[in-house]
């Protein structure tokens, strides 16, 4: 319903055979490039800011350039950067093109290596500098270094003040441009390291240059550099000497898989985009563990190498909510069975009414839940059926006629399904460019008229998250009560997000979250302001200690409310003014999310169990911002 800034996508394309290879197999030496562009499209949905590829040549000469980069901004750049890289092309003529040896040594993103990214801000900062791949330029080759990732760091600061202390003096205080010159200070260390090792064994001149390239060793650097990294990500690189590697956090927040034959290696942020580029079964694809790195050497040679100690698994839970497509056969089981442990709480508030209920979505992302949901209540019904079936045994013995019409009557009973919500695309592409959008807001969703007996048929419409709850009041619920139901039940297919999220969704401010102001608004109806004062001093006093010794005190803020009282609260709160119709919340359980995705445990901004200690901290920062701003 409300759109959420979240997660970057990652894609990396290694190829393992000579470039005349895929020219005489598959009759283009574009295959990788292709392939990487089949991989940025499918995870489109993962970044509508900016996209951006790095290309890597691994066999030029020096004078020759190696390392290509193109970026671009806004929901067009995949196509943009695409076309800029075909433009470069075309300033060779068609014969030498068609020569791969020609084209390997002199076209520019013709390489062995490919990377892309796709971006959406977590931090509120645009701008094309801030896209990735983010490189790092140097004479000497292995020196060279490029990144892209799908992260978000908390301990920005404490990282700044890690490379200043040995007197670097990094010129942004962004998470991507410390970490790429804290990875490259040590890959400079590392490249040293194996300079003295070469003059030791003799070599000179170009012999020792190409010992330091062939024996720069990534897993070292990321030994050196990640024990102070502290959120969630998967970070990708290329070495201007060949190597590359993807890292993934020791938590398994953020999601990495790969797969590899005897062509090529890829590694993608969801499974599905390997699955379509490639072909592939399901079983086909590995998962990138908590803590592992994935590392290719110059040669091609795949090494899977544990950096970090693995953590206490707690992948994010709204990647099977809302983020990765549900083109997943684990995403799109999960998500259904979502829909499917909501069916008891949903009966109770329409007083299990079912005969007397239309039920729809919100398209286009709680689909699935959606047909959880329905199947659901198809079983319910199918229960129910059953039970009144075996009743007329005992009721109508001896009269056929009178039985089988019942049970013809019994077995009519359907589930009521209707498609009541249509969602206008363009018209929310105007208002995000106009000056009247909370007037027009409204228009964003459109309705199916008739749908509905008025004033006799509940409607409950289901969606995949309700956080902010201002496209509910400013449209939903509006235009939902058109048709005029008895009441109105919207269903959201996750828990009540309660915290800020600070491992890669653009969740950062409590306010923004209806449920904490309905949790305030319970503070004030009821004389409880004080316990706010309370865990607001607490925080503070804890503000300047280590972010290993932070308690997350807001948790407190919620502990006196059930979560029936939260939600009337919400309703209050988000009913539009002349909407009298009964209007109910019901939200998916915390346990009933860990039922329906046992993998993925990662609950923080259902829960307020950060699973890293700078989480706590950002929380705590969170609530001291919001008290002295009131």
């Amino acid at each position: 319903m409300e759109q959420l800034k979240h997660e970057c996508g990652i894609a990396m394309v290694r190829l393992l055979k000579p470039m005349a290879y895929y020219q005489q197999r598959y009759g283009t030496w574009m295959y990788g490039l292709n392939k990487l562009y089949l991989m940025m499209e499918k995870q489109h949905n993962r970044g509508q800011e900016g996209a951006g590829l790095a290309a890597l040549k691994l066999g030029a000469e020096p004078g020759e350039e190696y390392f290509f980069r193109e970026r671009a901004m806004g929901n067009t750049a995949i196509q943009e950067v695409f076309s800029a890289v075909h433009n470069k092309l075309a300033n060779f003529s068609p014969t030498e093109l068609a020569d791969v040896d020609f084209a390997s040594k002199n076209i520019p993103f013709v390489g062995e290596i490919y990377m892309g990214h796709l971006r959406y801000s977590t931090t509120g900062k645009r701008g094309l500098s801030y896209v990735h791949p983010f490189l790092r330029r140097n004479n000497w080759r292995a020196k060279n270094l490029c990144i892209c990732a799908n992260f978000n760091m908390t301990n920005v600061q404490e990282i700044f003040d890690s490379i200043a202390v040995k007197g670097q003096h990094p010129r942004m205080l962004s998470d991507t441009y410390l970490l790429l010159e804290q990875l490259g200070h040590r890959l400079d260390r590392e490249a040293e390291r194996r300079f003295a090792e070469a003059e030791q064994k003799g070599l000179q001149d170009r012999d020792i240059t190409q010992y330091i390239e062939a024996h720069i060793d990534v897993a070292n650097i990321l030994r050196e550099a990640a024990p102070i990294w502290d959120g969630g990500y998967c970070i990708c690189g290329i070495t201007g000497s060949g190597e590359t590697f993807t890292l993934r956090d020791p938590w398994g927040i953020r999601p990495a898989f790969w797969y590899k034959n005897d062509e090529v290696f890829a590694v993608a942020s969801e499974r599905p985009v390997l699955q379509t580029t490639f072909d592939l079964e399901s079983d086909e694809i590995k998962e990138l563990q908590p803590g592992e790195a994935l590392i290719t050497s110059y040669t091609g040679e795949l090494r899977v190498v544990q950096i970090l100690p693995p953590q206490q698994r707690q992948s994010c839970s709204f990647e099977r909510v809302y983020f990765s497509r549900g083109s997943d056969c684990d995403i799109y089981r999960e998500r259904k069975e979502m829909g499917r442990q909501l069916v008891p709480d949903i009966l109770k508030v329409i007083n299990h009414e079912v005969e007397d209920t239309v039920f729809s979505y919100i398209p286009n992302t709680a689909e699935a839940a959606y047909y959880g949901m329905i199947q659901g209540f198809d079983d319910y019904l199918n229960q129910k059926k059953t039970k009144e079936i075996v009743a007329l045994t005992t009721s109508y013995q001896g009269r056929e006629e009178e039985i089988n019409a019942r049970i013809a009557e019994i077995l009519s009973h359907r589930i009521r399904t209707e498609k009541v919500a249509w969602k206008d695309i363009k018209m929310r592409t105007f208002i995000a460019e106009g000056n009247s959008r909370n007037d027009l807001a409204a228009h964003v969703y459109d309705i199916t008229y008739g749908s509905l007996r008025a004033g006799q048929d509940n409607l409950v419409i289901i969606d995949d998250s309700i956080v902010r709850g201002t496209t509910l009041r400013e449209s939903i619920l509006r235009i939902m009560n058109r048709l005029h139901p008895k009441r109105i039940v919207i269903v959201s297919s996750s828990p009540q997000v309660r915290y800020p999220d600070y491992y890669g969704i653009d969740m950062a401010n409590m306010d923004e979250f209806i449920a904490f102001r309905a949790a305030i608004a319970l503070h004030e109806e009821r004389g409880t302001r004080a316990l706010l004062n309370d865990i607001y001093r607490r925080c503070k006093a804890q503000e300047h200690l280590p972010k290993e010794e932070i308690v997350n005190y807001v948790t407190e803020l919620y502990a006196p409310f059930s979560v029936d009282e939260i939600n009337q609260k919400m309703v209050e709160l988000l009913r539009p003014e002349g909407v009298t119709t009964e209007i109910h919340l019901v939200y998916l359980s915390l346990e009933g999310l860990h039922r329906a995705c046992p993998t993925s445990s990662g609950d923080w901004y259902f829960s307020g169990h950060y699973p890293t200690p700078g989480g706590n901290k950002c929380v705590n920062d969170a609530f001291i911002r919001y008290m002295e701003q009131q």
